[in-house]
């Protein structure tokens, strides 16, 4: 376990013979934007849905107004997920959706999430 915990590094050859230290990333080192708990919970909840209002996230999250609003906003600023708001009547309606790469980090987040606790079960 601790082999695949640990980080590590790599020798990469410079044009003129230099060896050069590369660090990589530690195992443990999850991508920290969705790792969150209440955006982790809006990438799946978008992963399995292609649509969700913002009411709809609010009510499956147990979540406040604030609090889903800033974590949302997050995800979007990383283009994670997209925002649409429109209007029914004169009611605001914000319908999120998550965009290709944030499913690319969701399934990257996923699989780390399954090495690690391979690593562990090891």
């Amino acid at each position: 376990m601790a082999k695949a915990l640990r980080k590590y590094e790599v020798r990469s050859q410079k044009s003129e013979g230099e060896v050069q230290k590369v660090q990589k990333r530690s195992p443990l080192e999850l991508d920290r934007l969705i790792h969150e708990r209440l955006r982790l919970g809006i990438v799946s909840a978008l992963a399995v849905n292609e649509r969700l209002t913002f009411n709809d996230l609010k009510r499956l999250l147990q979540t406040t107004d604030g609090n889903l609003s800033v974590h949302a906003r997050k995800l979007e600023d990383a283009q994670y997920i997209g925002c649409d708001k429109t209007f029914e009547g004169r009611v605001p309606r914000t319908e999120y959706r998550l965009t290709a790469a944030g499913r690319r980090a969701f399934e990257k987040y996923l699989s780390h999430m399954e090495a690690l606790i391979k690593a562990v079960r090891d």
